[in-house]
């Protein structure tokens, strides 16, 4: 099945404890259905010092279920997104607006 969020794309967080939060998604795990968005989902890990790096407590953002992500619209609302067809390619859209993402 086709990926419906990928990388780089503008979520909204609907459900949990950052819910309406606004974000753009660093990786997706598809086979896990969790997807890792930049400054959603923080944790604090401890990490030991190394030769590049301090060490400490650091946040880190950790991943969150991909049915509680909504993509942004071209008018910044969350929507759906459908499959269709442009020629022969298959592509993206919202179902809001109707525009190819």
């Amino acid at each position: 099945m086709a990926a419906k969020l990928k990388k780089d794309d503008k979520v909204v967080v609907l459900t949990g404890k950052d819910k309406g939060k606004e974000g753009t998604i660093l990786s997706v795990d598809p086979k896990a259905g969790k997807a890792v968005v930049d400054g959603i989902n923080i944790a604090i890990r401890h990490v030991k010092q190394s030769q590049n790096d301090q060490g400490g407590r650091q946040p880190k953002a950790m991943p969150i279920q991909l049915s509680n992500l909504a993509l942004l619209d071209s008018n910044g609302k969350a929507t759906r997104v459908g499959f269709k067809m442009d020629g022969d390619k298959k592509v993206r859209y919202a179902k809001t607006t109707g525009d190819v993402i």
